[in-house]
């Protein structure tokens, strides 16, 4: 690695490369991650959850690079809010890098077989899925925020659409549904619903759905926009 960013063709191609798009760069201040905000939470969350999944695994520059490119994928898939424009109806940081969603092949889970019996390919893959495991509950739980009981949070309603939480799903896959019924208890808070999904109808109580904002709300300064 070290080799490849000292080059000189390698600096030359960056170097057009970056003109040519017209990309100019704007440094923070060192030792000052708290600067960068939301890109250097991301930052910190990918490193957290790679160091856990890597271990003391020594990878070559090849595995380093398939590795982080898939990351890349699973991480810039997340929605960000529901838009009905969209083919599948989100919109998430692919859609402003590469114009669509970023799409994985599913593989077999690997989790339940011995490292040591993985191939150079199955060894990587089983890693990302690892990364994938962690990192999407994580993000699943950031948008299911329980503020303090001085703050009232709006009750989830019929047509809202949500995130399912589930353990099994394939990396970059993200399973929406459509709020059909809402059950409110005797104080009239509503703590299950039913849901519309792409395979029918389910009830899940609600710490298992992550309400998404709506891009009318997000870009236009509707109700509740932050």
């Amino acid at each position: 690695m070290q080799k490849l960013l000292a080059s000189q063709p390698h600096i030359e191609k960056v170097r057009n490369t970056l003109a040519n798009d017209g990309i100019q760069w704007v440094f923070i201040p060192p030792h000052a991650p708290h600067w960068g905000g939301k890109w250097e939470s991301a930052v910190r969350s990918v490193k957290l959850h790679s160091r856990r999944v890597i271990g003391k695994s020594t990878l070559t520059y090849e595995q380093m690079r398939t590795l982080l490119a898939q990351v890349s994928a699973v991480v810039n898939s997340r929605p960000l809010c529901y838009n009905s424009d969209t083919d599948v109806n989100y919109l998430s940081p692919a859609h402003f890098l590469i114009g669509r969603p970023f799409t994985t092949i599913p593989e077999a889970d690997l989790g339940h077989i011995p490292v040591g019996r993985l191939g150079y390919w199955q060894s990587i893959q089983s890693m990302m899925q690892g990364f994938w495991k962690q990192w999407h509950q994580e993000y699943l739980t950031t948008l299911q925020q329980r503020p303090k009981w001085t703050t009232t949070t709006p009750n989830i309603a019929v047509g809202d659409v949500v995130l399912v939480k589930e353990s099994n799903t394939p990396p970059a896959h993200w399973h929406l549904a459509l709020v059909l019924e809402a059950y409110p208890g005797k104080d009239q808070l509503v703590r299950a619903v039913r849901l519309k999904t792409s395979s029918g109808e389910l009830t899940r109580p609600i710490t298992k759905v992550a309400v998404l904002p709506r891009s009318e709300t997000v870009f236009q300064g509707g109700p509740g926009c932050s």
